[in-house]
């Protein structure tokens, strides 16, 4: 949990966060296993939902498995992203576990950074099916 800014005179006069101000903010943290490829959690289709309620904001986010060893890293990243935005006074990320993530939940961003280049890969796929159908030197026999 991470607390933002508390101070009643600034909160007075600034307004709630908007939803897509939040989104924006964690258009900027990533899964480890994704930042060299540029997906944040918002593409990665972590984010289930966002609650606002004057300046205070809970994340809810699902994980691609409950084993995740970087959830706490993220966590907090989220955290301290959200934090940072004008009229955000508290921030609270909650991991649930329904729905269970699934690559159906990737932005179609995401989906195309994470896909094979299937136009690179088929002629390799291509020669290799032709070498499994030349016969091999160990099965040739040779004559005396």
């Amino acid at each position: 949990m991470t607390e933002g800014r508390t101070d009643l005179h600034l909160s007075a006069n600034h307004s709630s966060p908007s939803e897509t101000a939040v989104f924006a903010a964690l258009r900027g943290c990533y899964d480890p296993c994704c930042r060299e490829k540029g997906i944040s959690v918002v593409d990665m289709g972590l984010i289930e939902a966002i609650h606002i309620a004057g300046g205070n904001v809970r994340i809810d986010m699902v994980l691609t498995s409950g084993w995740c060893p970087f959830a706490m890293h993220l966590l907090t990243d989220m955290e301290h992203a959200v934090a940072e935005l004008t009229g955000v006074e508290h921030v609270d990320v909650n991991i649930v576990w329904g729905p269970t993530w699934s690559p159906d939940r990737l932005s179609p961003e995401a989906r195309k950074k994470l896909s094979l280049p299937m136009e690179q890969l088929l002629p390799l796929r291509e020669a290799r099916l032709r070498k499994d159908h030349e016969p091999s030197i160990e099965n040739q026999t040779t004559a005396p």
